[in-house]
């Protein structure tokens, strides 16, 4: 079959008769299907883009052929980064390389012949997306959950620009190798915090990835313990840490601030401050995760200054350590040498005092340090406390003297949406010298991102040096202002996307509550393991803050996730340009087609899990088509002739049906395909043994035929067409299995001497072993290769085989 003519028709066909449009009158019978959209931040579709889509894409198939009226819809993720990056690096405007890109991956989409609805398309970097991405952030910061403040962040000096932790690696920029630095910069901040709770309990109601589930459980980090306040040594004021074992307290011998932290430039004593100073240099060229390494020397430095340990009145030294942040937490923690591992090293490293306060419950001395539960020792009043009665009796007592209390605290930080880039939706935020910070009004919306601007980065936000886009009116007091130069973190407009596809193109409305309760949540979402704690926990808190300002009436985005694996080079590295083995489905595709390609995709590696690429397969898959192809053409020269249908291929007609339907439901495509070949074998030796029924050949080949439509669509979409069936097979129902047609009335068992296999016997499916045991000797070729020989023993592998041991 010519696949290129082949597959250019029935696009055309598709396309011209609007196939894959969803039936607006049919919602509540709606299958919300979506794939996380790709970014277009290079030319071509490559492999990881193809096993993402075309696999869901037959996944949805299946389900349109199952009866569901699917709404499967694509656009672009088109802010962010990489495209400025590219821009800095050739002098491309972004826009126009993005824009290029798009045009390109429609195009490459289109080709794989996927069910996608683009009449629903959406790009994020068009005013008409972003203008409603500024409105959700408008409406946050309305309801409280948008907000601005000062914080910490990794500012390359060479690039001139903030980076994210993940884009510092060793302390460096991860793209030209400079030292990072730590500075603090007024940014805007999402109340994602506010959510903690629910995001973590709300996961026990999803249909997603365990690991998943448990990557969003650690990130958000809940903790049940309690506050305790230190005094300051020969001052009024204090500070506060957090703890989940307070029942320590009386074993803390010293307390660790943030280099970061605002007391230790006040607390610092003259004779230590120019080495905290320098200390605090070095922490700042850091990155917080080298800095929370479990792996990497803990350090620190001591500021001269002491605290006092509120449940004994012990001064205490206070240290300054590069594994404190100050933006978790309080930016302060209380060290109990004796039972934390990480304060033992430090305080063996720097001599500082270890002192036992709990040993374990049987009243053994074990080694330190003693990290787990036990009872308290050397703690005064409290000793002989479990820890548990400890910690309450401790923490009501500081409780009642306004030293601390109960605290339930999260790991999970608000999250920072502002950029000092450019290539992002514009913050819709003015500010008034006369009125302070103020919205940009809702008529005003889209706050539109000037082209002509220079995006080269100069220390500061790009947007800040253009005087056409900054200069503007207070909405209040109508003197003159400037806008926020600041553009919006891409995930801000991934947060919400899926809530836009069924509005792609009102003008009105982010998104109608109705229309948009009636399709959402997502029934099935495919995307990279990667976004576990970005993404998907964005996603999540988009929607329940959008709940609870009225606009939804569902709690979560996306009821059912499937991760796809990864692809990896043929060395079994993942692919990149800088290893030189990325693999690209071109040469591919123009080879052998689309639906090869996809088929040997969904065959060749199991989906969940992927695996090091190896087209050694791509070529069986090809000649398995062609082998149904002409299965195809056997089935039409036959038509009308009489003969004999065959139990066998029933059984296995139905077994198939049965466990394609079963495999494909779970994203178990390899083990699909496998099953539907075993039909085309059974299929080739019935017709092979002659007297065929060709009335039945026919009707066992259209099942096949509804099977692999998801499979391969363009070819069986032609062979379809072929046998004189009506337009289009995607209209058709899926297949259903007869039960009563498992079971076999008859089963043939190979016979073996010895482990070989010597001949083969019919028996009924209910035959015992020693039925099986006696026809097999019975058998005059076996009884021929016994004759002179001593049978040891017989084994009998029920439904499978007899073996003969003889000598």
């Amino acid at each position: 079959m010519d696949a290129k003519r082949v597959e250019a028709k029935w696009q055309k066909k598709w396309e011209e008769t609007g196939l894959y449009r969803f039936n607006k009158e049919d919602a509540d019978n709606k299958l919300y299907c979506l794939e996380m959209f790709s970014y277009p931040s290079g030319a071509k579709l490559h492999v990881g883009h193809w096993y993402n889509y075309g696999p869901t894409d037959s996944w949805a198939r299946f389900k349109r052929m199952q009866g569901y009226n699917v709404f499967h819809p694509m656009g672009f993720d088109a802010f962010g980064l990489p495209a400025e990056n590219y821009a800095i690096k050739t002098g491309v405007h972004p826009q126009d390389s993005t824009f290029k890109n798009i045009e390109t991956m429609e195009r490459q989409l289109k080709a794989m012949g996927a069910t996608f609805d683009w009449d629903y398309e959406i790009k994020t970097c068009m005013p008409d997306y972003y203008k409603w991405t500024q409105w959700i952030f408008l409406k946050l910061y309305e309801a409280g959950l948008a907000y601005r403040k000062e914080a910490p962040v990794n500012w390359c000096p060479s690039c001139n620009t903030v980076l994210a932790n993940e884009q510092v690696v060793d302390g460096a920029c991860e793209r030209c190798h400079s030292i990072v630095e730590r500075r603090n910069l007024t940014q805007w901040f999402f109340k994602i915090t506010q959510y903690a709770d629910e995001l973590l309990n709300d996961l026990d109601k999803l249909d997603w990835p365990e690991k998943t589930k448990m990557m969003q459980r650690n990130w958000i980090g809940r903790s049940v313990g309690g506050e305790v306040t230190f005094a300051l040594d020969g001052r009024k004021d204090g500070f506060t840490v957090f703890t989940t074992r307070a029942d320590t307290l009386y074993g803390c011998t010293y307390v660790v601030l943030a280099p970061e932290h605002p007391l230790v430039d006040e607390i610092t004593t003259p004779e230590n401050r120019a080495a905290v100073e320098e200390y605090q240099k070095m922490c700042a060229r850091m990155g917080e995760i080298d800095r929370l390494s479990t792996t990497r020397e803990k350090t620190g430095v001591f500021t001269g200054a002491y605290a006092v340990n509120p449940i004994n009145g012990r001064k205490v030294p206070i240290w300054v350590a590069d594994y404190v942040l100050y933006s978790y937490g309080t930016g302060a923690v209380m060290a109990v040498p004796a039972h934390d591992e990480r304060d033992f090293a430090f305080a063996t490293k720097y001599d500082l005092p270890i002192e036992r306060v709990i040993k374990s419950a049987d009243g053994g001395e074990d080694a330190l340090p003693f990290c787990e539960d036990g009872v308290l020792v050397n703690s005064d009043k409290r000793d002989g406390l479990t820890g548990a009665q400890a910690r309450e009796a401790i923490l009501n007592e500081l409780k009642e003297q306004g030293k601390g209390g109960f605290k339930v605290n999260y790991r999970l930080r608000d999250w920072l949406v502002s950029r000092q880039r450019y290539w992002g939706a514009p913050i819709p935020m003015i500010h008034c010298e006369h009125c302070g910070t103020v919205p940009v009004p809702e008529s005003e919306l889209p706050v539109q991102l000037p082209y002509d601007v220079n995006f080269t980065p100069d220390g500061s936000s790009p947007l800040a040096s253009h005087e056409g886009f900054m200069n503007t009116t207070c909405p209040k007091c109508g003197r003159p202002a400037r806008r926020d130069p600041d553009t919006l973190d891409t995930f801000v407009c991934s947060s919400w996307y899926f809530l836009r596809y069924p509005n792609a193109h009102d003008g009105s409305e982010a998104f109608n509550k109705e229309w948009t309760n009636k399709l959402l949540p997502v029934d099935k979402y495919v995307g990279g393991a990667e976004h576990a704690c970005m993404h998907l926990l964005y996603a999540r808190f988009f929607t329940k803050a959008l709940r609870d300002l009225g606009y939804l009436s569902f709690d979560e985005p996306f009821k059912s996730l499937v991760h796809q694996g990864i692809i990896l080079g043929p060395d079994g590295m993942r692919m990149s340009k800088s290893r030189g083995n990325v693999i690209s489905p071109d040469g591919f595709v123009e080879q052998y087609g689309s639906d090869v390609f996809r088929m040997y995709l969904m065959f060749g590696f199991a989906y969940t899990e992927g695996g090091p690429w190896n087209d050694n397969g791509i070529k069986s898959v090809a000649r398995f088509l062609d082998r149904v192809e002409r299965l195809v053409e056997r089935a039409i020269a036959l038509r009308g002739q009489k003969g004999r249908s065959d139990e066998e291929v029933e059984y296995v007609r139905h077994r198939t049906i049965q466990a394609v339907t079963n495999d494909t439901e779970k994203f178990q495509f390899n083990t699909a395909i496998a099953r539907m070949m075993e039909l085309v074998n059974a299929l080739y030796k019935y017709e092979g043994e002659g007297n065929v029924d060709g009335t039945y050949l026919e009707a066992v080949v259209r099942d096949l035929m509804l099977m692999m439509a998801p499979f391969a669509p363009h070819f069986i979409e032609e062979l379809w067409e072929k046998m004189g069936y009506p337009y289009s097979v995607f209209n058709q129902k899926w297949p259903e299995f007869d039960e009563s047609k498992l079971t076999r009335s008859h089963v043939e068992l190979a016979l073996q001497i010895n482990g070989k296999v010597r001949g083969r016997i019919t028996l009924p499916s209910d035959a015992t072993q020693e039925q099986a045991k006696a026809a097999a000797l019975a058998d005059e070729k076996i009884a021929a290769m016994l004759e002179g020989k001593e049978i040891k023993k017989v084994v009998v592998v029920p439904g499978r085989l007899v073996n003969i041991v003889a000598k």
